[in-house]
């Protein structure tokens, strides 16, 4: 038998029929969720008009007669104010049997438990102590509904001696009404609840009754606009039960409010000194942090635009024509933020990558203190606050689904005088750190790792660094930039041997931003304790973006396709190495520098490819563009052999694995090994694969499409507004015949 069919054997007495009792009590009823509802009030209007809006089944002025009626399994809602409580509790107690189900719906849960420590000498198994974040400016039993707690949230704070029946019953009586709930400690609650629910209210009750009582403002309620009616809505709420709360929750709430009338006084006086850095501090913090913080609560995407599984499905054939400009890249917009915000002075970046993952990095340094203009168009401007001028953030800082801002800030934060926690979603929560938490450990960073290596990480701030001579076991240009990153904040010279070369974004834009760089063979090296200066950086085209039209271009007959202004930094360009020895027609044009990193125009046209050997030198330069490049093999004549690529296997997905697999299910020869694979080209059929939620595999199964026999359907295609927001947009212009599909 599950907990809602239980519910339906027992009786629930809901004590306070006011919004909160009405409404819980209505929905009950209406649901037919509980054999009987009983309603019980001091007030016997309130009884008779219970009755007659048909709220419950029946009432009781007694409350001991009421209580005496229940027996196992029945369940007793405390729906008074606050400070009324311990009274309602005293007589449940002398008439209550210990199988009875007993909880409450106060907002502040401190105050509540010990008047149940009190009252009962301890905590009894039959007490649950919640609290619905539900309610309405109206009160009383006339304002009661049925759906106010549908999509609503409910707090149950269970103590160490709270009974497992009577909290799965408790949970299943709000469910039933359509709540979601969820779980925290009483103290926490009370905290988190000050802030977000009690400081608003005061707020807005002080605000009326200030305007209110200044005679020459009157007139300002005949003119107030949208925003000034929502936030001071909530001042027509019960003020008994708001005068209680503030009573019960005073601690909480005098500590929320005393930062506040500290953070007040610091905006008065920037007012008056004309500060307007501080006042664009505040906005821009606050303008984007509600947003931010629904993000980072529900473990969301930055950039999601449906709740819904995106699927892709490309028809067979086509051609790529035209003159495209592709997204900034991803790795160089990440390390703007990153060095923009240590430096001194204003950085402004143009062609930033407006995607997920750079979106995350920003936000990291907006939740330490950063001030951050944008991004708008690709536009954005960093207020740098200094090498020493990070700030704790108010929380874990959550990073989506990075990858390289996790391992990048693990080094970044290791040098800070604060704690730090990052997090992230649930698939950078299964990704490995040991990597870059190994080598800062030597440098003397106290970071842990949870179990088997992966997020979070903890960073213990205040530790003594000391550079490090680190030689990589494995080619990573993340591990490398993170051990570089924390040599900023080291004694002495820190330097990182790399076993072949990896792209080399970080020390190029060290550079730029005027720190000290040593780079001799195979090994680079910083000294701490240097300035970053403020510098102008314009993002060049990202190649792992430019990869899939350069794959595209490259199998599609008659395709002739120019990228324009896209990256071809040395340490980058394995792609077209790989994809010139299988007889890609690719040309460089245009070649320059911007901002310290070379940049071409990018020209290809199709050309019949032939099967290779990859050479293990260019698996590091290469080692994002794979999944683009199996789609060239299996366009190919002959077999392709990849070796040394284990890292593959620990990206976003086991990128060996996927697209071994969906290769297979479009009529490919393809197998994968530890460290690569082998490809035999040859016919593309139609059919489904699976893209794991994996950005690069998906775009990649898309441009199969090009050759393939029939449609493609692609699921789970959500990420890759990650690196790639206007890939479909991009695609569908330059002639592949690409939608997309919600289930």
């Amino acid at each position: 038998m599950t907990q809602t069919d239980e519910l339906g054997q027992s009786r629930l007495l809901v004590v306070g029929l006011g919004l909160i009792g009405g409404s819980l009590a209505l929905a009950v009823k209406e649901r037919g969720l509980c054999r009987e509802v009983i309603g019980c009030s001091r007030s016997a209007e309130t009884l008779a008009q219970a009755l007659k809006n048909r709220v419950v089944d029946r009432v009781e002025a007694d409350l001991t007669m009421a209580l005496g009626q229940l027996g196992a399994g029945d369940i007793v809602v405390i729906c008074v104010p606050t400070l009324t409580v311990p009274n309602i509790l005293q007589v449940v107690k002398d008439a209550t049997s210990p199988e009875v189900t007993i909880t409450d719906v106060a907002s502040v849960k401190g105050s509540v438990v010990s008047s149940v420590e009190t009252i009962y000498g301890g905590i009894p198994a039959q007490f649950v102590p919640g609290h619905p974040i539900a309610g309405s400016e109206k009160s009383g039993i006339n304002a009661v509904v049925a759906d106010l707690y549908q999509h609503h949230e409910v707090i149950l704070t269970p103590l160490e001696q709270t009974g497992a029946d009577h909290l799965a019953r408790v949970r299943a009586l709000w469910q039933a009404v359509g709540a979601q709930v969820s779980e925290m400690p009483a103290e926490v609650h009370d905290k988190v609840l000050s802030a977000t629910s009690h400081l608003p209210h005061l707020l807005a009750y002080t605000l009326v009754d200030t305007l209110a009582d200044m005679e020459k403002n009157r007139e300002i309620f005949r003119y107030a606009a949208g925003g000034f009616r929502d936030f001071t809505r909530i001042a027509g709420s019960d003020p008994v039960m708001w005068k209680d709360i503030a009573l019960a929750n005073d601690t909480a709430i005098v500590e929320v409010l005393d930062q506040l009338n500290t953070r007040l006084g610091d905006l008065r006086a920037a007012i008056l000194r004309g500060d307007s850095d501080h006042l664009l501090g505040v906005f821009t913090r606050a303008g984007e942090a509600r947003r931010h913080f629904q993000i980072m609560q529900d473990q969301k995407p930055y950039m999601s635009s449906t709740e819904q599984s995106m699927d892709y499905r490309v028809e067979p054939g086509g051609r790529m024509m035209g003159d495209m400009r592709v997204p900034g890249d991803k790795s160089i917009s990440h390390r703007s933020i990153m060095l923009g915000a240590i430096a001194e002075g204003v950085t402004r970046v143009s062609h930033f990558l407006e995607g997920e993952d750079s979106l995350a990095t920003l936000q990291a340094f907006r939740d330490m203190g950063v001030v951050i203009e944008g991004p708008d168009h690709g536009q954005v401007l960093i207020h740098g606050v200094g090498l020493h001028g990070l700030k704790p953030a108010p929380g874990d800082v959550y990073l989506g689904n990075s990858g390289t801002s996790m391992r990048l800030l693990s080094g970044l934060m290791a040098g800070q005088a604060f704690d730090s926690t990052l997090t992230g979603d649930e698939s950078l929560s299964r990704r490995p750190m040991r990597r870059v938490s190994v080598p800062l450990s030597e440098m003397g960073a106290k970071i842990e790792t949870g179990e088997g290596g992966v997020p979070p990480v903890k960073i213990s701030g205040g530790q003594r660094l000391q550079g490090l001579d680190y030689a990589m076991p494995v080619a990573s240009a993340q591990v490398k930039s993170s051990v570089l990153l924390a040599g900023l904040y080291a004694e002495g010279e820190t330097s990182v041997v790399e076993p072949a070369p990896t792209r080399d974004h970080t020390e190029r834009m060290l550079q730029g931003f005027q720190y000290p760089v040593k780079r001799e063979g195979n090994r680079v090296s910083i000294t701490g304790g240097h300035t970053l200066t403020a510098c102008d950086i314009e993002v060049p085209g990202d190649i792992s973006s430019a990869a899939f039209f350069m794959v595209a271009a490259s199998i599609a007959p008659d395709s002739d396709l120019t990228l324009r202004a896209v990256g071809v930094n040395p340490t980058r360009i394995g792609v077209v190495n790989i994809l010139r020895a299988m007889g890609a027609n690719i040309a460089l044009l245009n070649e320059r520098d911007v901002g310290g990193e070379p940049v071409a125009d990018i020209r290809v046209r199709y050309a019949p490819l032939q099967g290779i050997h990859i050479p293990e030198d260019q698996v590091p330069l290469a080692i994002d563009e794979f999944p683009a490049i199996f789609i060239a093999a299996a366009c190919a004549e002959g077999l392709t052999v990849l070796t040394g690529a284990e890292e593959l296997r620990v990206k976003e997905s086991d990128r060996i694995q996927a697209m071994a697999d969906g290769l297979v299910s479009l009529g490919v020869d393809a197998t994968a090994t530890d460290d690569g694979i082998h490809i035999v080209g040859g016919r593309i059929q139609g059919g489904k694969v699976d893209s794991l939620g994996d950005h690069r595999i998906a775009m990649s199964f898309a441009i199969a499409g090009l050759r393939a026999e029939g449609p493609i359907k692609i699921r789970d295609c959500n990420n890759v507004a990650t690196s790639f927001p206007n890939f479909l947009e991009l695609a569908s212009a330059s002639g592949l015949a690409l939608s997309e599909v919600t289930r």
